[in-house]
């Protein structure tokens, strides 16, 4: 019996271990692109849009472009950057997409770069997956899942705050 115990421990405790990183890095790939770490957060009753934030890293030779996307969640979808003009933000989307570069890495995070979600269907919810499916110039559309994180907390992941300073 003694001998039992600990090779089922081994047997129960793989699965948990082998599983830990895609739990800890979700990761997705299209062409020569690498698409890591997917996250929103959770919106306020009645909030008709929200951003997602990624990762994207193209490995390949050629750039190419995110030009587009759909999701079930909300009515379009966009790829916006965020700017400062005379002391005032603004948001607007990406004539002709966002170009990564070969070789380049794309991080879209809070107060930068990001995918938006417009016209949404029902509030995201902590906690919640969102499918999305991202479309690329080059390498096509690859179906991604973005994981809802609590609403105006840091970024899921070893990086965690996503404005350094603030305490949240």
């Amino acid at each position: 019996m003694r001998k039992i115990i600990p090779v089922l421990a081994v047997l129960f405790a793989a699965p948990l271990v082998a599983g830990t990183p895609g739990a800890l890095a979700k990761e997705f790939h299209a062409g020569s692109l690498d698409i890591s770490g997917p996250y929103s957060r959770a919106t306020p009753q009645g909030a008709s849009n929200a951003a997602g934030y990624l990762t994207i890293k193209n490995s390949g030779t050629t750039a190419d472009r995110l030009i587009g996307g759909s999701s079930d969640a909300a009515a379009k979808f966009e790829v916006h950057e965020m700017s400062m003009d005379n002391g005032i933000m603004k948001m607007r989307p990406i004539p002709g997409g966002l170009e990564i570069k070969p070789g380049q890495t794309v991080e879209l995070k809070p107060q930068g770069l990001h995918v938006m979600f417009v016209g949404l269907k029902k509030p995201l919810k902590q906690g919640d997956h969102v499918k999305v499916t991202l479309e690329f110039e080059k390498a096509g559309k690859v179906d991604v899942d973005f994981d809802v994180t609590g609403m105006g907390g840091p970024a899921p992941g070893p990086k965690g705050q996503d404005m350094p300073g603030m305490k949240m």
